[in-house]
């Protein structure tokens, strides 16, 4: 036993009968929000879970032996952790092995983060989907559609409707898809497989809390792939820290309700420097002589960025003000379009780190807000390289003492940074763009 108790295992099925065993059904998304926020019905709330120990029950078998020995650990780690042991049990016990994460076969499914489609393809291909013509005619047609929402958000947490309205979209299309999985098994499956186990571990001890709150029921626990839920996608630590009430139902309802997801996406990315009415990024042109290297991260005022020849797009006015602080960053090769981009394109990234999420959440809000897109052409001309070609590109950079990080196929800032130097050094140019060319050069010099 992982407790000794007096608490018999039916009062666990007592307290927790309103509780699903196993995956739950998708919810039925709500259309509408309430006509006025504070005036919602209350939806009822779950009753915090009492704290006494009760006698643990064995899990049944999940059929995966790694599953079974993980679970079995991590029950034990989480009581003593102050977790509750009957919300413990009841988040653990149905789990199966999925094969998204733990496959019958070696070559059956995939949960590499490598494989996403903002790490794995061209930046201009990403694009093409996620900021079409039809995401950004939806979501202006959502935001006219919620103009008393939106003008709330906007005047109680600051944050720019057309961006709040762009995560949406980005997140779920628009509430239109939340997922079918059950997170919390999920989760378990991620921990199993290893290799993120730590963020498994601590998101499942999030769960836990959250449900000993009485901030979410076991059945609410609806998630994506990775774990996260609800129509703006919250992990449950992000939901933990994040999740608001915004309809007056007194707990945060993220999976049905849009005022509830749409105003905790706003209250995270407010929390996270978000500023009001600042662009995220401007479209710039660079003179004839301009070194790329200046694109390697560093923040300087607009001041500065004048001084060295950086204007619009159309030679014009940067349209911020001298001391605005803002970094040069070049989404493809030397040809393709590039961007000043200010500290709230840093408040995208803490939604999700890969630079093309952050781009995509840019451009959908300024679609959605009538403003145009890149200017400048994509450099389609230009090979792909492989996950596999850009791990060989990173250990290569790393061996040759420029630090682009862990080898992990994704081509990430610190990656950006080291390619950059790596081509400065050599007397090319020093756009940081991976070609298979540059590849096949990195790996040479690295011997």
């Amino acid at each position: 036993m992982l407790c000794n108790t007096g608490v018999k295992f039916a009062s666990l099925i007592v307290l927790l009968g309103a509780c699903a065993t196993g995956a739950s059904p998708e919810p039925q998304l709500t259309e509408q929000i309430p006509a006025t926020i504070a005036n919602a019905p209350a939806r009822p709330v779950t009753p915090a879970l009492p704290t006494e120990t009760f006698s643990l029950p064995p899990f049944e078998s999940s059929g995966h032996d790694e599953l079974d020995a993980w679970r079995n650990d991590f029950a034990m780690r989480a009581i003593e952790a102050g977790r509750n042991p009957m919300v413990v049990y009841e988040v653990l016990r149905d789990a199966k092995p999925l094969e998204a994460y733990l496959p019958s076969t070696p070559d059956n499914g995939s949960s590499d983060v490598s494989s996403q489609a903002e790490f794995a393809k061209p930046v201009w291909e990403y694009l093409a989907t996620a900021v079409s013509p039809a995401n950004i005619d939806t979501g202006a047609t959502r935001k006219a559609e919620e103009t008393r929402l939106f003008g709330e958000i906007e005047e109680r947490f600051g944050v720019d409707g057309e961006v709040v309205a762009a995560i949406w979209g980005m997140e779920t299309s628009f509430g239109g898809y939340i997922g079918t999985f059950d997170g919390p098994e999920t989760l378990i499956n991620m921990a199993t497989e290893g290799r993120r186990r730590k963020l498994a571990e601590t998101e499942l001890l999030a769960t836990m809390e959250l449900i000993e709150q009485g901030r979410v029921r076991r059945d609410q626990l609806i998630a994506g792939w990775a774990g996260a839920m609800g129509q703006t996608q919250f992990m449950p630590t992000t939901f933990k820290a994040y999740a608001i009430d915004f309809s007056g139902g007194n707990q945060p309802d993220l999976w049905t309700s849009r005022a509830d997801a749409l105003g905790s996406a706003a209250n995270y990315i407010s929390q996270s420097g978000y500023q009001h009415n600042l662009p995220w990024g401007v479209e710039v042109t660079l003179p004839e002589d301009f070194e790329l290297i200046y694109s390697d991260g560093r923040t300087l005022p607009l001041l500065q960025w004048r001084a060295l020849g950086v204007r619009g797009f159309d030679g014009g006015d940067l349209l911020l003000d001298d001391a605005q602080m803002a970094r040069l960053w070049l989404p493809a090769d030397a040809s393709g379009p590039k961007y000043l981009l200010t500290s709230n394109f840093d408040t995208f990234l803490e939604y999700n780190r890969s630079l093309s999420y952050a781009f995509a959440v840019g451009l959908l809000a300024d679609g959605i807000a009538g403003r145009p897109g890149p200017q400048a052409p994509w450099p389609t001309h230009l090979a792909r390289v492989s996950v596999a070609d850009m791990t060989a590109l990173q250990s290569g950079l790393n061996a040759l003492g420029f630090e682009a990080g862990t080898a992990d196929g994704i081509m990430g800032s610190r990656t950006r940074r080291a390619l950059q130097r790596f081509q400065s050094e050599r007397g090319l140019v020093a756009d940081g763009y991976p070609t298979p060319e540059l590849v096949a050069q990195v790996i040479a010099a690295a011997g």
